[in-house]
C-alpha cells in the first residue's frame, strides 16, 4: 500500500512539472502561456501520457541525439493538444564506444546531458524514473515498431502508415510470452523487468508530425513506445522549433567544466579570451554571428575506423590530413591543434602528429576515472567541447559527430566559414587514370551544408 502511495505522489509532482513544461515560457507567472497561444488552465489538466522511442541499435550516438530533436519536436506538438512526457531512453553500448571491457548500459541521460535544460523545451523524464510512476509488473502498454515499405516508395512519394507484417525485425526481437500473456523485448536492457501489453509492426512513410494524430487518436495507452524512431524524418530540421530544441541540448556540467580545464592548461584557451561566454540558461542565449573568436588552435575532427574503408570519398589519408592541417596552422598564425579521432591504431595518431613536426599537437586522453565515471560517451562530449571552442574547426564529412560540433559553434557566435569546413576525400585509388582537378574537387572535396542558427 505505501509503495503504491509514493508511486502517486512521484506521479503527481511529475503532472506538476509537466503543466509548467507546457505552460511555461518565462520564470514570470504573469506570462504562463504555451507554444500553441492557449492557455492550459489546471482545472482542464488531464493525466500526463509517457511517449517512450528506441532506434536501430547500430546507430551511433550523435544519430540518436538527432532523432532526440525529432521526438522533443513531437512531444511539442502534441502538447498543444494533452498533456505527454517524453521518456529519456537509457544508453547502451554503442559500436563507436570501445572500451568493451566496462558495462557501459543502462546509462541516464544526466551523464551527458543537462537534463533541466531539456525540460525548459519538453517535458521529459528520465525512464529509471519513469519506471518509478509504473505499478509493477512493469508494462508499456502500446508499442509500436516502425519499419520502411517492402515495396519501397511505390511511385510519388507521399505519407502514408499501415499495420503490416513484420519485416525488419531481426533489430529488435518482440515475442509473445504465452506463459505471461505479455510481450518481452529489450527495453533498454531491462527486458527481464519490463515488458509490453500490446505490440505491432507499423509500416510508415513521413515525417515525425505524422505520428501525432495516431498518438492522439490511435492509441489509448498511459505509455506509448515508437521502436525505430529514426524511420520517421525531421519535417523542422533548420527552422526554429529545430534549432530550440537543439539548443536545449546542453552538455552536462560536469563534462563541460574537463574540457574547459583541458582548453585552460593546453590550448591557452578560456570562454573570456575566446568570446565563449555563454548564459547559464540557454533561453536567453542569442549570439551574433563571428562574435565568437575561440581559442588559438585549429579544431580537428578525424574520422578513422569505419570510414577510412568504406568511404574513402569523404574521408582523407593521414598524410592529406596533415597536409591540411597544416596550411590552415600557417594561415591563421597558429601553433596549436586538436585532435578528435576514432582511430583505433595509436600510430594513426602519431603519424598525424609526426607529419606535424614544429607545432604542438593535443587530443583528450581521459584518465582511468573519468573514463569509468563518464564513459566513452562522457569522452566522446569532452572531445565535441573541445573542438567546438577552436579558432577554426575542420571536420569530416558526412559525420554526425562533425555536424554536432558545427551546431556548438553555431550556438556560440561563431563564422560560419570558421565552422563548415570538411577535409578532402581521398578521390582514386592507386593505379586508376589520374582524374582531372575539376572532377577531383567536385567529387571528393565537396564542403558541409550550411545549417546556420534560427532564433
Amino acid at each position: 500500500m505505501m509503495a503504491y502511495v509514493r508511486s502517486q505522489i512521484l506521479l503527481l509532482a511529475v503532472l506538476a512539472t509537466a503543466l509548467t513544461s507546457i505552460s511555461c515560457h518565462t520564470d514570470d507567472e504573469e506570462d504562463l502561456q504555451p507554444a500553441s497561444g492557449h492557455k492550459v488552465e489546471f482545472g482542464e489538466a488531464k493525466a500526463p501520457r509517457y511517449l517512450l522511442w528506441e532506434v536501430n541499435p547500430g546507430e551511433g550516438f550523435n544519430l540518436r541525439r538527432d532523432v532526440y530533436l525529432r521526438m522533443a519536436n513531437l512531444v511539442e506538438t502534441l502538447n498543444e493538444d494533452s498533456p505527454w512526457i517524453l521518456v529519456l531512453p537509457p544508453w547502451g553500448h554503442l559500436y563507436h564506444w570501445a572500451n568493451r571491457q566496462m558495462d557501459q548500459s543502462r546509462i541516464p541521460w544526466s551523464v551527458f546531458f543537462d537534463v533541466p535544460s531539456l525540460r525548459k523545451y519538453v517535458p521529459v523524464i528520465e525512464f529509471e524514473d519513469f519506471l518509478k510512476v509504473l505499478p509493477k509488473p512493469w508494462l508499456v502498454d502500446e508499442v509500436y515498431y516502425l519499419q520502411y515499405y517492402k515495396e519501397g516508395w511505390g511511385g510519388e512519394w507521399k505519407e502514408k502508415m499501415d499495420m503490416r507484417e513484420c519485416h525488419t525485425m531481426e533489430y529488435r526481437k518482440y515475442t509473445w510470452n504465452e506463459e505471461t500473456g505479455v510481450f518481452d523485448g529489450w527495453f533498454f536492457n531491462y527486458g527481464d523487468e519490463v515488458h509490453a501489453k500490446s505490440f505491432q509492426c507499423m509500416s510508415i512513410q513521413g515525417m515525425v508530425s505524422f505520428l501525432k494524430p495516431f498518438l492522439l487518436q490511435n492509441t489509448t495507452g498511459l505509455s506509448v513506445m515508437v521502436d525505430r524512431a529514426e524511420t520517421v524524418m525531421h519535417d523542422r530540421f533548420g527552422d526554429i522549433k529545430y534549432w530550440t530544441a537543439r539548443r536545449s541540448m546542453v552538455f552536462a556540467k560536469h563534462l563541460k567544466k574537463i574540457g574547459d580545464d583541458f582548453r585552460a592548461k593546453y590550448l591557452d584557451s578560456t570562454d573570456v579570451a575566446d568570446k565563449t561566454v555563454l548564459n547559464g540558461d540557454w533561453t536567453k542565449d542569442k549570439k551574433k554571428k563571428g562574435q565568437a573568436k575561440g581559442g588559438p588552435y585549429i579544431g580537428v575532427h578525424l574520422r578513422r575506423a569505419d570510414f577510412a574503408i568504406s568511404r574513402k570519398k569523404d574521408t582523407p589519408t593521414l598524410a592529406g590530413a596533415a597536409e591540411k592541417i597544416m596550411e590552415l596552422l600557417k594561415k591563421y598564425d597558429l601553433k596549436k591543434v586538436f585532435i578528435s579521432t576514432d582511430a583505433r591504431e595509436e600510430w594513426e595518431f602519431e603519424e598525424v602528429k609526426n607529419l606535424l613536426s614544429g607545432y604542438e599537437v593535443y587530443r583528450f586522453q581521459p584518465s582511468k576515472e573519468i573514463l569509468e565515471k563518464y564513459m566513452d560517451g562522457g569522452v566522446a562530449i569532452i572531445d565535441q567541447w573541445i573542438c567546438a571552442h577552436a579558432r577554426y574547426f575542420i571536420g569530416t564529412r558526412e559525420s554526425t559527430f562533425s555536424f554536432r560540433i558545427q551546431d556548438e559553434r553555431e550556438i556560440m557566435g561563431f563564422d560560419p566559414d570558421m565552422t563548415f569546413n570538411s577535409f578532402c576525400g581521398q578521390g582514386r585509388e592507386k593505379g586508376e587514370e589520374k582524374q582531372e582537378r575539376d572532377d577531383y574537387e567536385e567529387n571528393f572535396c565537396r564542403q558541409p551544408s550550411r545549417w546556420e542558427i534560427v532564433y
